[in-house]
């Protein structure tokens, strides 16, 4: 039998209200002068100022960093390192979406160690070591999505040609989560579908990858029932707590579950991402059941499996793409590139993009060239 090492994240504390614990906790760490990171559209909205006003109001020096917005780049790193700095900060506050927390994550590494950001790139040749002190940091989601709150690592873009860079540590993950879901109860309808479908294929294309982990097989399974359960309910009815809660954790659940691998849906996503500026979410979700085909016949035990925990009569690859397609159209995620507003000339970019991301790599199927081109042109 081949070793294998399992390793799972950090302090997590949940449930409604557990954002008003924010302030002890920083306390408990010796931290008085905390930087919040925040993206610029968050900043003037109550999760935030109420944030801003506790955190005064019990004697901590605060201040806001709200230079993130988009798919997050290099130069917003650098802009909240030097904030940081400005503040003579001693910790961070995460509060946002993937964006927000991937950026805190960048932040806290630069603040002791040396060079650029993309220094520390994964897997890049000759990278710089992370061996420096990091920040006490904690994040606070406020979208059930990507599951950053919960993850090693922060998706940066480069500025210039919005190529996604991957920045990995287990030494960047938060020391303690805040996922409190009255947090994401402002969300709006589009944005709570979008990263609704995100947390979806996070647990899908986990328990779908080829290599073994049979923790976060497990863990991706009920990350799905949970969002399949809840995400319909989480954008008709916003107010819901229990669909909120419930897509909450299917979204740490599925950042939990993909340290076992993701696969195609993730490399047409990160491609739309680069080529396009399309939300990740968005792009997760107009791909989803287009990409997913490409595995048909090759997992058929796990789509049957998947079928069954989303409550389906009828098991089976077809009928759960079938499911998939309706969830969409339901929750008001375009169906197709073209209804998402991509145009068919940026097919051979998007190619270019998604055969050079490693995520297929563990897709349970090959993945070449004319697959990809194939399947892109087929979501068109």
């Amino acid at each position: 039998m081949t070793l294998s090492r399992f390793s799972f994240p950090t302090d997590i504390q949940f449930g409604v209200g557990v954002r008003c614990t924010v302030g002890a906790r920083l306390r408990s760490e010796g931290v008085k002068r905390p930087l919040i990171v925040t993206d610029r559209g968050l900043a003037p909205l109550p999760a935030v100022t109420d944030l801003q006003q506790s955190l005064s109001g019990d004697g901590f020096a605060v201040e806001t960093f709200s230079g993130v917005w988009g798919n997050p780049v290099k130069s917003q790193v650098h802009a909240g390192v030097q904030a940081y700095n400005e503040h003579k900060a001693d910790g961070i506050v995460g509060i946002g979406g993937g964006a927000a927390l991937d950026v805190a994550k960048a932040i806290a590494l630069l603040i002791h160690h040396p060079g650029d950001l993309f220094d520390y790139e994964d897997d890049l040749p000759g990278g710089r070591p992370f061996d420096q002190p990091i920040p006490f940091w904690v994040a606070l989601p406020t979208t059930a999505g990507t599951g950053s709150e919960v993850g090693r690592s922060a998706v940066i873009s480069d500025d210039v040609t919005h190529v996604k860079k991957i920045i990995f540590s287990p030494r960047l993950l938060a020391k303690t989560v805040f996922a409190d879901p009255e947090l994401t109860v402002g969300l709006p309808p589009a944005i709570t579908a979008a990263t609704g479908l995100v947390a979806l294929t996070h647990n899908i294309e986990a328990f779908l990858a080829k290599s073994y982990h049979p923790l976060c097989e497990a863990i991706a399974v009920e990350g799905l029932r949970l969002g399949a359960l809840h995400l319909r309910n989480a954008v008709h009815e916003p107010s819901n707590l229990e669909a909120r809660a419930g897509m909450l954790m299917s979204s740490m659940m599925g950042a939990i579950a993909f340290q076992k691998g993701l696969g195609v849906v993730h490399s047409c996503a990160h491609a739309l991402g680069t080529v396009c500026n399309m939300h990740h979410g968005l792009a997760n979700g107009v791909m989803i059941d287009h990409a997913l085909v490409h595995n048909v016949g090759v997992a058929t035990e796990k789509f049957e499996r998947m079928a069954q925990t989303v409550g389906l009569k009828t098991l089976g690859p077809e009928a759960f793409l079938s499911w998939l397609e309706e969830l969409k159209a339901d929750v008001g995620v375009p169906a197709t590139l073209t209804a998402a507003g991509v145009k068919l000339e940026s097919l051979d970019a998007l190619v270019d993009v998604a055969v050079a991301d490693a995520c297929h790599a563990n897709n349970p199927r090959l993945c070449s060239r004319e697959d990809f081109r194939h399947l892109l042109q087929g979501a068109f």
